[in-house]
């Protein structure tokens, strides 16, 4: 091997076709007359340019790469690379399809060994990110196999290979590039004795995928909430309460937040009215004013263009007194949360009952959890959400001494790491003296975050003052969650054992 002093990676051109025969000759020593004829290559770069690469050390090609686009209804069937290729003709590309699909790719052996193949790997997935496709997907060999073939099926093979008890060249490559098998391919690639004519269908899921909106609507990615730290204060009345709560709107719209989380009984201040009734009494009481703020909270985020999560109130609904929470939407949606597990305070004190709703909510922000305080520190809840493909859990929460707090704030961290998902918290501060039942409050409102490279060490993107009135403004990246997904130092939510177990909603 002569010293190696530049490599680069090009786009193909017809001009380059005298050398791609002599690699190809040279990579696919093993299968005579198996290289591209020159119409070939040419109906290639016509079609689709920019899916034709060449790898080259000192000017020279040393690899390469060959795809075209295809409907991904093709891959549902069983298919030859003749039938993939309409008998080598590449009519089967298609502009419009969402599936890049593998025709080849080699390096000759002088350069094997070197990683150079990842180069044109990683340039097939920009590639499929740039023109939003859903993956990539192709035939892969497994060339090894017919050492096996009287005592393995494909399927055994396949598995032998990725325990590391059996070395295939081809598809070990393949697995370290995160490509996944999802079935076998009978008779793929005529002549491919080594393979038995058996192949491997493989696939590369692109995470950063979008499915295509017919309205000007979209997903956002990079989502800014504006966390409410509130601070307990008497209040005259409603109108006073919502003046203040507005002002807090108001502020985290101007910073262009998409959510606006308050606490837990934020408007608890109310019940300083009928403080000479009972705790339970007066609380019911303060369930009188609900409808009312949540008609008022649902006009706010329309008026100022923000997705307000209402923090939580007492409903008496039934004959039943609960604990709920109302997700008002900037397009003047409403819909409730309810709080699963009520405290043995809030039961013993107040009559409180748990509700009976665990759900997500879809928002132009993504798929979102609401839990409120206690619920925080039971983990099946967060976990069916995340199985239904939660990206932020919001947690509002009151607590009054700090080993309260200690409970929220270590529980809904722990839920962002084995949930792989972001959990912004906030929580009131002050006193309420005229409120019995609800003297004291502590709080800091944070946002954490998992624990692997893209995010900060600690898990903590940002944290409020404690015991302090303020707001908390953080912006949080759903593609980085896509990337620790699928690309993890650790992947939490896809290395369960459901062999063992598994969480099921009643």
């Amino acid at each position: 091997m002569d010293k190696i002093e530049n490599v680069s990676l090009d786009f193909l051109s017809l001009k380059d076709y005298a050398q791609l025969k002599i690699a190809m000759i040279d990579a696919y020593s093993n299968m005579p007359d198996s290289y591209w004829k020159e119409h070939h290559i040419q109906s290639l770069i016509e079609r689709f340019p920019e899916g034709q690469v060449v790898l080259k050390v000192n000017g020279q090609i040393a690899g390469c790469a060959l795809s075209i686009i295809i409907d991904e209804s093709h891959l549902e069937k069983r298919h030859t690379y003749k039938d993939i290729t309409g008998n080598f003709s590449f009519s089967t590309h298609d502009p419009k399809g969402d599936i890049l699909y593998g025709i080849d790719v080699f390096i000759i052996p002088e350069f094997r060994g070197l990683r150079l193949g990842r180069r044109m790997y990683d340039y097939r997935k920009e590639l499929t990110e740039k023109l939003n496709l859903k993956g990539i997907a192709f035939g892969g060999r497994i060339p090894n196999y017919h050492k096996f073939s009287q005592e393995l099926s494909p399927i055994e093979y396949i598995r032998k290979v990725r325990e590391k008890e059996i070395h295939d060249p081809v598809l070990d490559f393949q697995l370290s590039n995160d490509f996944h098998p999802s079935r076998i391919l009978k008779n793929y690639l005529e002549g491919d004795t080594a393979s038995k004519e058996y192949a491997v269908l493989l696939e590369w899921n692109n995470v950063y995928y979008e499915k295509p909106f017919d309205t000007p609507s979209t997903v956002k990615k990079v989502v800014r909430m504006g966390l409410v730290q509130w601070q307990m204060r008497g209040y005259s009345d409603l109108d006073n309460l919502m003046q203040q709560a507005e002002f807090f709107i108001d502020a985290v719209s101007g910073y262009r937040c998409d959510f606006a989380l308050f606490p837990e009984f934020f408007n608890a201040p109310l019940m300083a009215a009928h403080n000479n009734l009972s705790e339970s009494d007066a609380i019911r009481q303060l369930a009188g004013f609900t409808d009312e703020i949540v008609t008022r909270f649902n006009k706010l985020a329309v008026s100022y263009n923000i997705n307000i999560i209402g923090g939580s109130m007492p409903l008496f609904e039934n004959g039943v007194l609960l604990n709920v929470g109302h997700l008002h939407r900037r397009d003047g949606s409403t819909e409730r949360y309810e709080k699963i597990h009520v405290t043995p305070d809030e039961a013993k004190v107040w009559g409180l009952r748990g509700g009976n709703r665990v759900q997500t909510f879809d928002t132009d922000c993504g798929k979102i959890g609401i839990l409120i305080c206690y619920d925080v520190e039971f983990p099946e809840l967060s976990r069916l959400m995340a199985l239904d493909g939660m990206d932020i859990l919001f947690v509002p929460f009151l607590t009054d001494t700090q080993n309260g707090y200690s409970r929220v704030r270590n529980c809904a961290q722990a839920r962002a790491i084995e949930n792989e998902c972001y959990v912004a918290i906030a929580g009131s501060v002050g006193n309420l003296p005229k409120v019995h039942n609800m003297d004291i409050q502590f709080a800091q409102s944070m946002v954490f975050t998992p624990c692997d490279f893209p995010f900060p060490t600690n898990g903590i993107k940002a944290e409020a003052t404690q015991n302090t009135e303020m707001i908390l403004v953080v912006d949080v990246d759903i593609d980085l969650l896509r990337q620790l997904n699928s690309f993890g130092s650790v992947r939490n939510l896809r290395d369960r054992r459901t062999d063992l177990y598994n969480l099921t909603k009643v």
